[in-house]
């Protein structure tokens, strides 16, 4: 049996749960938000892991469940919960469950999109980075400073130059224009990554086992996720990798111990290719409804048997 869990109406949950039902497989769908209908119990011995999942009235077996596709958000952001003191029986309740199952998920056999400690290289982006560039991907030159003058030697050797978050919380990725001269001395309180800009085209690639599929976006914009904010509109077509691409993309993912990655890729003009980041828990949606790439269903394949599994 199939575990899918987060909110349904998530467009990339959502396909993933179509999918899975076109399959025809075996599935249970969580929906996070109704964490007050759920019990779980969990039990660590000698023998391995067993349990049991009671949710809406209904007891599974945790030993039942073969693969899981997981994008529980944080518990805080519920609505349900988002009012509710800091001790509350409520909160309490959804935190323990939802602790519960990503402990779960991190131990279970079979097969889970992804593990807790498997998606951990993502919270620090210059981390992560020296994981790329083992994997034989280039990387952008990168300064990580609170230093303002550093900054600003590493913007004149590169001329053009991109700032963003050090971390895995979402940020809007800019490029540091003549008026930011002056506000960076708020580096002094905020270490910032920056990278020098690598002018290519943008190629997503979703790896799902050992299948890829690669989307080009063009977009005038710095970070084409937010072209909508400068009144522009970017564009997204399928494309097909070279075969030796593809492989290092597959190997980048399986390195990484993620069964599903996104793969940000920069592809220059000389055909050089930068690895920007892996996102370990991709919104794949955007890309699947722009283009039609059937992504949710080579995630379905894969966590029913039909793709094979990830070596550990």
């Amino acid at each position: 049996m199939i575990l899918l869990c987060g909110i349904p109406s998530e467009p990339s949950l959502g396909l993933v749960i179509e999918a899975v039902r076109e399959l025809g497989a075996d599935h249970l769908v969580f929906h996070q938000r109704e964490f007050s209908r759920v019990e779980m119990q969990l039990e660590i011995d000698a023998g391995g892991v067993k349990g049991r999942l009671d949710y809406d009235g209904r007891a599974y077996c945790l030993g039942d469940f073969t693969a899981v596709y997981t994008r529980l958000m944080d518990c805080n952001h519920l609505p349900e919960i988002e009012d509710e003191p800091p001790h509350s029986p409520i909160r309490r309740h959804c935190m323990g469950v939802a602790e519960t199952l990503m402990r779960w998920f991190d131990i279970m056999p079979g097969t889970v999109l992804n593990r807790s400690f498997e998606v951990g290289s993502n919270y620090s982006k210059p981390y992560q980075a020296q994981l790329i560039r083992r994997m034989g991907f280039a990387v952008p030159k990168t300064l990580v400073s609170n230093d303002p003058e550093r900054v600003r030697e590493f913007w004149r050797q590169h001329g053009r130059v991109i700032y963003k978050s050090v971390s895995y919380i979402r940020s809007v990725v800019k490029t540091l224009e003549e008026g930011d001269r002056e506000r960076l001395e708020s580096v002094r309180t905020c270490p910032t990554q920056f990278q020098e800009y690598i002018d290519g085209a943008n190629v997503r690639v979703h790896a799902i086992g050992e299948k890829t599929f690669a989307t080009r976006i063009s977009a005038k914009t710095t970070d084409y996720r937010y072209a909508y904010l400068e009144g522009e509109r970017e564009q997204l077509e399928a494309v097909e990798l070279s075969e030796e691409l593809a492989s290092r993309c597959v190997a980048l993912a399986e390195a990484m111990r993620l069964g599903f990655a996104g793969i940000d890729l920069k592809v220059t003009d000389r055909g050089e290719v930068y690895c920007l980041e892996v996102n370990p828990c991709p919104a794949f949606s955007y890309y699947q409804l722009h283009t039609g790439q059937p992504i949710a269903a080579a995630v379905a394949r894969y966590l029913a048997g039909e793709a094979g599994t990830l070596k550990h």
